[in-house]
């Protein structure tokens, strides 16, 4: 597509666009954090194993989800790309026809929720985590249907600009979470205690709460429904459906590699000790607080690249995807200072001092967030990169960057440093920092030599 004649940008102008975009997505992300945060915090008061196993079966179930909702956040591109051309009905299209592709890979993601108990073993977790873990995926696994038809509402309101309904949801989601897992987990009000089996179960009916009360509100909001979300009956589009796919499977191939390298990091760390792996995942609690951060700002990013490309506006594109970089650094560099200053009130939120294992976690956790915070920047930027080239359109070649970076330099050369080294638990957290570095560093270059390069042959 040529690009129409090329508008002055005004940066004050964008930054407050991105801005209005960023926040409610940054508050949103961070209350669907949060709850699982409060799910460790409920659990943790079984004890260290109980939040062993629920803190490494949430993660590995969390990451089948983002590994989807990547293929699915092409449903955000081509939404912002309708608005910004000014074919709303398009929207509506890609909403519908997103949501007939959430159930082609939910199900198989439930089947998969449903499993992981047996991948743990089969991994050489503790036995005592992979059978505590077992019936927190059994009550948890429903909500994955949830969570992906929830994506895709949120892809399109965002797009549209429209998000702040999200962060409204998502934050009486994190109090019902609480509420719910409290009376499950540990039985009150009369209703007897479920263990780690209520901490997935509250999940479950909080994730379909969600979901509903979005919906509800995009039908019950005339300007929303002028999309066409609602409108006719729906078919499945071939075409529409085909670019979901053929744009999102590179899009979800990058993101099984990074939620790879989490997932090899907490595997490798459970088969160091199960103090270890607890260390780690009260370490994943905090750094995943600066991530979510940075993911807020990386999907408004998206959206405001993708508008420009739609309106043809290439310097726009580049100018919103420097802008997005540039915030989400400087905000992430400013968070430095609690993993460096607060660490052992962030590791007293989550196991108890009278824990047996208390000292040893503690003592490991302290050096791992120290290591987290070096890195975290770099995880902030490589998630905006990645999402302005989501935005281009651009997806293959992200996908070999990531795959140096977190593979060979992230998991490589932590197992290296850990095993060979012996530098164990901090190994791998070294081994993360620099596949990060070096992948935030890879696609930030790469998002400017191509806006660059497109903006010279004017093509959109």
């Amino acid at each position: 597509m040529q690009s129409s004649q090329v508008m002055p940008v005004s940066t004050k102008h964008e930054m407050r666009r991105l801005t209005r975009i960023a926040l409610p997505l940054v508050a949103a992300y961070l209350a669907e954090f949060l709850m699982f945060i409060t799910t460790k915090i409920v659990v943790g008061k079984l004890g260290y194993h109980e939040l062993a196993a629920v803190g490494i079966a949430g993660a590995l179930s969390f990451e089948v989800l983002v590994i989807m909702m990547g293929l699915l956040s092409i449903v955000g591109v081509l939404c912002a790309q309708a608005e910004g051309s000014g074919h709303k009905r398009r929207a509506g299209l890609a909403v519908q026809q997103g949501f007939l592709v959430s159930l082609l890979i939910g199900v198989p993601s439930m089947v998969i929720v449903w499993n992981l108990d047996s991948a743990l073993a089969w991994t050489g977790q503790d036995p005592l985590i992979v059978e505590l873990a077992r019936p927190y995926l059994r009550q948890l696994s429903g909500f994955v249907l949830a969570v992906l038809f929830f994506s895709v509402l949120r892809n399109f309101v965002s797009a549209i600009s429209r998000p702040k309904v999200v962060m409204f949801i998502t934050a009486g989601g994190v109090a019902v979470n609480y509420l719910l897992a409290e009376l499950l987990v540990h039985g009150r009000l009369g209703v007897p205690a479920m263990g780690v089996a209520g901490a997935g179960l509250a999940t479950n009916i909080v994730s379909w709460l969600m979901f509903f009360l979005l919906l509800t509100h995009i039908y019950i909001t005339p300007a929303l429904r002028g999309y066409g979300v609602f409108s006719g009956r729906w078919k499945f589009d071939s075409a529409v459906c085909r670019e979901i796919l053929t744009l999102g499977i590179p899009v979800a191939g990058l993101v099984v590699l990074e939620a790879g390298l989490f997932v090899g990091a907490s595997i490798l760390s459970g088969i160091i000790s199960a103090e270890t792996l607890a260390a780690h995942e009260i370490v994943m609690a905090w750094v995943g607080i600066p991530f979510v951060i940075g993911l807020g700002i990386a999907e408004a990013t998206m959206v405001r690249v993708a508008h420009g490309v739609g309106r043809r506006n290439l310097l726009l594109a580049r100018k919103s995807g420097f802008l997005g970089m540039i915030t989400g650094a400087v905000t992430l560099v400013v968070l430095v200072i609690i993993p460096v200053g607060y660490a052992p009130h962030i590791i007293g939120v989550f196991i108890s001092g009278q824990d047996p294992g208390f000292t040893t976690v503690s003592m490991l956790a302290t050096q791992f967030l120290l290591i987290g915070a070096i890195f975290q920047v770099f995880d902030g930027l490589q998630a905006v990169a990645a999402r302005a080239l989501r935005g281009l359109k651009d997806g293959v070649a992200p996908l070999w960057i990531a795959a140096f970076g977190y593979w060979v330099l992230g998991l490589g050369g932590g197992t290296f440093l850990a095993f060979v080294l012996d530098l164990q638990g901090a190994g791998l957290w070294w081994g993360l920092a620099m596949g990060l570095t070096a992948t935030g560093s890879l696609l930030a270059w790469r998002f400017h030599r191509l806006s660059a390069y497109r903006i010279a042959i004017g093509q959109a």
